[in-house]
């Protein structure tokens, strides 16, 4: 994956993508580095690799996706005639006619991910949204489902039976 762009976009894009897919291979081109997106990519020094220069066509070409976080209008542009080009898939940001894909924001709470789009409307609302529910799910949801999965393996009997069980047992959790 490829980001063009390192200040405040940029942090956000790459925050995004280490906290949904930690292991993610990540190229940061920029002209400038914000230190918070430095202090990230030192805690990530074997997935994110910082390339130092303004943005060429050319940086497209070895990754399949593509991110532009710049400030700038014309850079951004740049970025996505460079990848259509190529035919890659790009997310320029805050700009969703520009983008084939969204980043929406990522409650992970464990094994659960529940992810929250706005079809790029309103990423401010995703982001709260996503405060809201950071705030009211337990921090022991990791150890829920766990349990749960354990009692699920337990189960015996067809579908249908298994279903109505894990039903009885997690509609607690809404009452």
């Amino acid at each position: 994956m490829l980001i063009v762009g390192a200040g405040e976009v940029g942090l956000e894009k790459l925050s995004f993508i280490l906290k949904s897919s930690p292991n993610a291979h990540i190229t940061v081109i920029a002209t400038w580095v914000s230190p918070e997106v430095a202090a990230l990519v030192a805690d990530y020094k074997e997935q994110v690799v910082v390339v130092m220069k303004p943005f060429e066509p050319k940086d497209v070409d070895d990754h399949d996706l593509i991110v532009a976080a710049t400030n700038f209008v014309e850079v951004n542009k740049q970025v996505y005639d460079a990848a259509k080009a190529k035919g890659k898939i790009v997310n320029i940001a805050d700009t969703p006619s520009l983008c084939d894909f969204y980043m929406g924001s990522i409650v992970t709470r464990g094994d659960l991910k529940v992810a929250i789009s706005t079809n790029g409307k309103s990423p401010t609302f995703a982001k709260r949204f996503r405060q809201l529910l950071e705030e009211i799910l337990p921090d022991d949801t990791h150890a829920l489902i766990t349990n749960l999965k354990k009692y699920r393996d337990l189960l015996k009997g067809d579908f249908e039976m298994k279903v109505k069980a894990l039903n009885k047992i997690t509609q607690t959790l809404i009452e």
